[in-house]
């Protein structure tokens, strides 16, 4: 059953016209105040890989903090590291300052219109450019985030698994794509896979596009897209010491290059097949069990191990001590605020 694209543009953008999710970074259909390129441009950093959910509080912190390109570009790159932790994929923050000042100093503070242009400036990939280039100015341009693979291979009914299947569905996508409206409908395709097409039993009866899919005609539209087999995500060890002096915790910056790179950690060395780092210091140290943490490519299992440090020790460690009772502002990444949370436990306990 092939797509009659216009049939099908016409009735989602309809449909998005009626219930397009109200977001913070989005200029609602029909509105006729252009997008700001700066707020869209961040929204889909901070989305990639992460939830609408999550990402909200963030957008609205770094909007009242940073609320245009040009302030962004002049942030201290510690205190962006710091406002960015606990979103992940830590390479974003840093290429989201590079990108800022990029275009500050390059483009007169305004992001390029074209798709184009916008992928020759660090960090935006082929997905950014794409969004950015048709939500903030209006090109056509082919949008494929997770969300529309899903709804194009339902759609077509696409058989092939992922993710050999990407390069076809962006080929469908692009049948379907229409020359005007662009980013209305590239955001309207979101949507649909975000709270009508999705991945577990889809709402086909309020499907807008149901009458031309494929997949929903098949009789079981939750197969698409077709998952490969997964592989079990190796495992890496670590340790977390927690050196603690005068109500302060040693802290250390990560390499810049790397997981978490740029981010404050505790003291502790590489990941791999074991945990056997030597500790920072000489002292008596005691095991706190460990935590674990799942990245993209590996799971990891950090060991945290806490001692006291005399006031007089000489400590040959590159780091700050920073207020115990401030920890909250250090801007720790979610896998070290998980180890610090352990040590915070054996305190209550140890209180009560």
């Amino acid at each position: 059953m092939p797509v009659d694209a216009p049939e099908m543009q016409a009735a989602l953008l309809g449909w998005y016209d009626a219930h397009a999710r109200t977001l913070p970074w989005r200029t609602p259909p029909g509105d006729g105040t252009p997008p700001d390129p700066y707020r869209v441009w961040l929204s889909e950093v901070m989305l990639q890989q992460t939830t609408v959910a999550a990402v909200i509080p963030y957008f609205a912190r770094f909007t009242t903090r940073w609320p245009t390109v040009a302030s962004l570009a002049a942030a201290d790159e510690g205190e962006l590291m710091a406002a960015w932790a606990g979103l992940g994929y830590y390479a974003r923050a840093r290429n989201l300052i590079a990108c800022a000042r990029t275009v500050v100093r390059d483009h007169g503070g305004h992001f390029p219109s074209s798709e184009d242009g916008l992928r020759a400036l660090p960090g935006v990939g082929r997905y950014t450019a794409a969004a950015v280039a048709a939500i903030a100015f209006g090109c056509r341009t082919v949008v494929v985030d997770a969300n529309v693979e899903r709804v194009v291979a339902r759609l077509f009914a696409v058989e092939l698994p992922m993710p050999v299947a990407r390069r076809r569905l962006a080929a469908l996508a692009e049948t379907i794509t229409p020359g005007e409206r662009a980013g209305d409908f590239a955001q309207a395709m979101m949507d649909l896979g975000a709270t009508i097409c999705t991945p577990r039993a889809p709402r086909c009866l309020l499907c807008p596009v149901a009458r031309g899919c494929a997949g929903r005609a098949s009789g079981a539209p939750d197969v698409f897209p077709v998952r490969a087999v997964k592989r079990a995500r190796p495992r890496r060890h670590g340790i977390a010491y927690w050196l603690e002096r005068d109500g302060h915790v040693l802290l250390v910056r990560r390499p810049a290059r790397g997981m978490l790179g740029g981010m404050r950690a505790l003291p502790g060395g590489a990941w791999g097949e074991a945990a056997e780092e030597a500790p920072p210091v000489s002292a008596r140290w005691r095991g706190l069990g460990a935590v674990e943490h799942v990245f993209t490519h590996f799971a990891l299992t950090l060991a945290v191990r806490a001692a006291e440090a005399r006031s007089d020790e000489p400590i040959d460690v590159a780091g700050e001590w920073w207020p115990i009772d401030q920890l909250g502002e250090a801007g720790l990444p979610t896998l070290y605020a998980r180890a610090a949370a352990l040590v915070t436990a054996e305190k209550d306990a140890i209180a009560a």
